[in-house]
C-alpha cells in the first residue's frame, strides 16, 4: 500500500490524492451505465414477454458467466496490473451496449439474443469486479480506508440513484439513446483506469503451483477466517432471500400502476437511503460495536422487504425501499472495511474475487430466485418469503458466527495468522 502521512485524516485529503478522484470518477460513471442499462433492458425484456420468469432469466444470464469467471478474474487481478483489466472490461461492457443497440434496431423478438448480450456484460463484470474493488486500499492509508470506501459506497449510491432515474427518463426516447448512452459511460471509466498512475503490486508466480490452485487459496482463506466468511455469507443470504428488484417492473406496470418513470424511482429509492447513510459515516465513521449494528441492519432490511410486498400505495413502497438502502448501506460499509483489514494484500484480489461471486449470487442469482418464485407463488408472496427468510437469516448468522457479532472497532481487524 502507499504510504501517506499519519496526519491526511480527512475527506477533504481523500479528495487530494489524483488517483483516487479518477478512480471515484470511474466507479460514478461505471455503475451509473450498469444502472441506466438494466432499466432499459428489464422493461424491454418484460415489455417482450409479460413474463416473470424472463425477468429472472435476466439476472441469471448476467450470473452465469460472474460463476464462471469471478474466481480466475480474482488470480489475475493479483498478478497482472489491476488497471489494465479494468479498462479491458470497460471496453468489453460497451461492446454489449452495441449488441442490445442492434439487437433493438433489428426489432428482435428473439429473447434469447438480449439474454446472450446479458451474458456478455456479465462477462465483463466479472473481470472488472476484483481488480475495481480490490483498487481502494492502494489508494489510501490505512487509517482512511473506512472513510474512503464511505466516499466510494456515496458516490456508488449516487449513481444509483441517478441511473435509473436516467434511465427511465431516455427510455422516452427509446432503447436505443439509453443503450449508446451506456456504450459512452463505459469507454470512459476504461480511460480513467487508463490514466491512474498508481501501480497495483503484481504476486511472482509461486513455481509448481496453477492458476486453480492459487484462485482456491482466496476460499481456503475466507474459510480459516470466521470474520471474513461471516460477514460475506451473511450478505449472500440476505439479500439472495430479500432482493426484490427483478419483480418492480411487474410492480411498476401491474400493482402500482406507475410505468416506466415510476419504475425509475422505484429503482432510485433504495439509493436515496444509501446515500443519507454513507454521506453520514464519510462525516462519521462507525465507532464501537460494529457487528451488533451490522446484524441490526441486515434485520431492518428484511423487515422493510415484508411493508414492501405488502404495499399497494406508491409512496409507502418508495418509503420502504429507502429504508431497505439505508439498512443494507450500513452493513455493505462494514464488510467492506472489514475484508480488506481482514485479509493479507497479496491475497485480497481473491478473496475480493470470492466476495464478488457471493455478491453476484446474492444479486443476480436472488434476481432468479424472484422471478421463479414470483411465477410459481405469485408476485406478493415471493416478496414476503424473502423478507421473513432475511430475518430467519440474522438469527441463524448471528449464532454461527460470534466473532462477527463480537467484532467491536474495525480499525482493531487483523489479518489471521
Amino acid at each position: 500500500m502507499t504510504d501517506f502521512p499519519k496526519s491526511q485524516t480527512t475527506t477533504a485529503a481523500l479528495f487530494r490524492l489524483r488517483d483516487f478522484r479518477l478512480y471515484i470518477s470511474a466507479r460514478f460513471l461505471g455503475t451509473l451505465g450498469m444502472l441506466i442499462m438494466s432499466v432499459a433492458v428489464g422493461w424491454q425484456v418484460y415489455d417482450i414477454t409479460e413474463s416473470a420468469l424472463a425477468l429472472g432469466y435476466v439476472g441469471l444470464a448476467q450470473f452465469l458467466p460472474m460463476l464462471l469467471f469471478t474466481l480466475p478474474a480474482g488470480d489475475i487481478a493479483d498478478r497482472i496490473d489491476r488497471r489494465y483489466i479494468v479498462a479491458a472490461a470497460g471496453l468489453l461492457e460497451a461492446i454489449s451496449a452495441g449488441w442490445l443497440i442492434l439487437l433493438t434496431l433489428t426489432h428482435s423478438g428473439e429473447v434469447t439474443w438480449f439474454y446472450a448480450a446479458l451474458a456478455l456484460f456479465g462477462t465483463a463484470r466479472a473481470i472488472m469486479a476484483p481488480a475495481s474493488r480490490s483498487f481502494v486500499p492502494l489508494l489510501v492509508p490505512k487509517q482512511q480506508l473506512a472513510r474512503a470506501i464511505a466516499v466510494s459506497s456515496s458516490t456508488f449510491q449516487m449513481s444509483v440513484i441517478l441511473g435509473p432515474a436516467i434511465g427511465g427518463f431516455l427510455y422516452l426516447w427509446g432503447p436505443v439513446t439509453v443503450y449508446a448512452t451506456c456504450a459512452a459511460l463505459f469507454i470512459c471509466v476504461s480511460v480513467a483506469f487508463i490514466a491512474i498512475r498508481t501501480r497495483t503490486k503484481v504476486e511472482p508466480q509461486e513455481p509448481g503451483i496453477g492458476a486453480m490452485s492459487r484462485a482456491i487459496a482466496g476460499i481456503l482463506y475466507m474459510r480459516r477466517s470466521p470474520i471474513v466468511l461471516g460477514a460475506i455469507s451473511l450478505d449472500l443470504f440476505a439479500v439472495l432471500l430479500g432482493g426484490a428488484v427483478a419483480l418492480l417492473p411487474i410492480y411498476a406496470r401491474d400493482i402500482l400502476d406507475v410505468g416506466p418513470t415510476g419504475l425509475g424511482f422505484m429503482r432510485a429509492a433504495p439509493a436515496v437511503g444509501a446515500i443519507a447513510v454513507s454521506l453520514l459515516l464519510v462525516w462519521r465513521p462507525l465507532g464501537r460495536r460494529t457487528g451488533h449494528i451490522m446484524f441490526a441492519c441486515v434485520g431492518i432490511f428484511g423487515a422493510a422487504t415484508i411493508v414492501f410486498g405488502l404495499s399497494e400505495n406508491f409512496i409507502l413502497s418508495l418509503v420502504a425501499l429507502t429504508i431497505m438502502g439505508a439498512s443494507d448501506m450500513i452493513s455493505v460499509n462494514i464488510r467492506s472495511t472489514l475484508i480488506p483489514l481482514a485479509t493479507p494484500q497479496q491475497m485480497l484480489g481473491r478473496v475480493t474475487a470470492v466476495e464478488m461471486l457471493f455478491i453476484g449470487a446474492s444479486n443476480e442469482l436472488g434476481d432468479f430466485r424472484a422471478g421463479v418464485s414470483a411465477a410459481l407463488f405469485g408476485t406478493v408472496p415471493a416478496v414476503l418469503i424473502g423478507g421473513v427468510g432475511t430475518l430467519g437469516v440474522v438469527g441463524i448468522w448471528m449464532w454461527l458466527f460470534p466473532d462477527l457479532r463480537k467484532v467491536d472497532r474495525l480499525t482493531d481487524v487483523k489479518p489471521i495468522a
